[in-house]
């Protein structure tokens, strides 16, 4: 029993930091993948929600950190990808590119509103999810 706690603590404190290894590193440490997909999920969803509730000072530092442009401007590949996908191809691109913080951080840059930013990107991490939690699954699946 304490694996399986240890597997969700990692699963969940991946998630927030860093996605793509989350669930296979969960799996790893004997969560049950369902577990490990969903503790993912929560750490993802948590990590997004810590930088829309520190307010407009983080979100300034970090969008002077990580260079987010901020004014329209269709040159820019953000602006283009942002015209074209919107909130959606934000919420499903982020787990698996720039991350939940970057990605709330550029959904309030880009002018979405902090709750609308927070179920694009708790919502567009489902997928990724259940992708990786069945690619895990199955590569376990093949290994025995």
């Amino acid at each position: 029993m304490v694996n399986m706690g240890y597997g969700v603590a990692l699963s969940f404190g991946l998630g927030f930091l860093y996605f793509l290894g989350a669930i296979p590193a969960g799996a790893a440490a004997r969560a049950p993948l369902w577990l490990a997909a969903v503790s993912a999920w929560a750490g993802y969803s948590a990590g997004a929600w810590v930088v829309l509730l520190a307010g407009a000072p983080l979100r300034d530092w970090l969008v002077k950190k990580l260079k987010i442009p901020v004014k329209r401007d269709t040159s820019k590949l953000i602006w283009r990808i942002w015209d074209r996908w919107g909130l959606a191809g934000l919420g499903l691109l982020a787990p698996v590119t720039i991350g939940p913080q970057a990605g709330s951080v550029l959904g309030l840059a880009v002018g979405a509103r902090a709750c609308q930013v927070f179920v694009a990107l708790s919502l567009g991490v489902v997928p990724w999810c259940i992708l990786f939690a069945f690619l895990v699954g199955f590569g376990v699946k093949i290994a025995r």
